[in-house]
């Protein structure tokens, strides 16, 4: 049976607003395409905004890195060219100093030359010189005029050997008496004044370490002992006492002795004769005068 119009139309309504219910309760969002547009758009603004920002901070660490380039270079090639003028120096001085050695080498080889002479000469005057090596040495004590009488006197006596008969006066035997009257006279006086010329005597400071057996050891007999010790060529010196430990004290005195007379053997020997006060005595210190 076919139905009414009215009952159709009832039957729409009610259909249509249940449709609208169910919507409404199931929220649907119509405008997410809208808005899915303006998000996009957004984000490509941004996009188009920060791209700049982010070139010109590439462009900035490009500036540093070929700035920081540049200056590495101006470093290696001031250092380099630093180098180069420091290696110059230093051969320029190495060259002088090794001419200033050379030349010094050359001194040193001209003085040992010289002194090897003087050492020989000084050699050959302190050996016993022979009677005719004297009025040689004689020489440069005479005055004036016996050097130039020694010096005429050969000449004329070589005249009268060749020329005895032209002597008619006798005048030149005269001079040469003379001359060697002169000359034994000057002999005369060298010898005595050699005699009388002091010789060098050598000497040495000795600083002579005593220690006693304890503590209870008089010092100052034990340095009254020391200095009882006498010798040609010995002179003693100061002296003073030098803690050794355990309340003990040695003494430290000095003394200067000629070397060809007195010796430290002579001195150890004789001191340590005093066995009551004397343990040991050592040489703390020997220079030469």
């Amino acid at each position: 049976m076919p139905l009414s119009p009215l009952l159709c139309s009832q039957e729409l309504e009610n259909t249509m607003s249940s449709a609208v219910d169910y919507f409404v309760q199931e929220k649907i969002w119509f405008d997410k395409p809208r808005y899915d547009d303006a998000e996009r758009h957004f984000y490509e603004r941004i996009n188009s905004t920060s791209h700049p920002a982010q070139e010109l901070g590439a462009n900035t660490i490009l500036q540093d890195i070929a700035r920081a380039r540049e200056n590495i270079q101006k470093s290696l090639a001031g250092s380099a060219a630093n180098g180069a003028g420091d290696q110059g120096e230093l051969i320029t001085r190495i060259k002088s100093l090794e001419l200033e050695n050379n030349s010094l080498n050359q001194v040193v080889e001209d003085l040992r030359l010289a002194l090897s002479k003087l050492e020989c000469r000084v050699a050959v005057l302190e050996k016993s010189p022979s009677p005719a090596a004297a009025p040689v040495s004689a020489a440069p004590c005479t005055n004036g005029t016996s050097v130039q009488q020694q010096k005429t006197s050969p000449p004329v006596e070589d005249e009268d050997d060749d020329d005895d008969d032209m002597d008619l006066f006798g005048s030149d035997e005269e001079e040469d008496a003379e001359a060697e009257r002169l000359k034994e006279l000057r002999l005369k006086e060298y010898a005595e004044k050699k005699a009388k010329k002091p010789t060098l005597i050598a000497k040495s400071s000795i600083l002579l370490d005593v220690k006693p057996w304890d503590d209870e050891t008089d010092m100052a007999k034990l340095e009254e002992c020391v200095r009882s010790v006498v010798a040609d060529g010995l002179l003693w010196g100061q002296s003073k006492l030098v803690p050794v430990g355990y309340g003990i004290r040695k003494l430290q005195i000095q003394c200067v002795v000629e070397d060809d007379k007195v010796g430290t053997d002579l001195l150890e020997e004789e001191i340590t004769k005093f066995e009551d006060f004397v343990q040991s005595v050592d040489v703390a210190a020997f220079n030469k005068i």
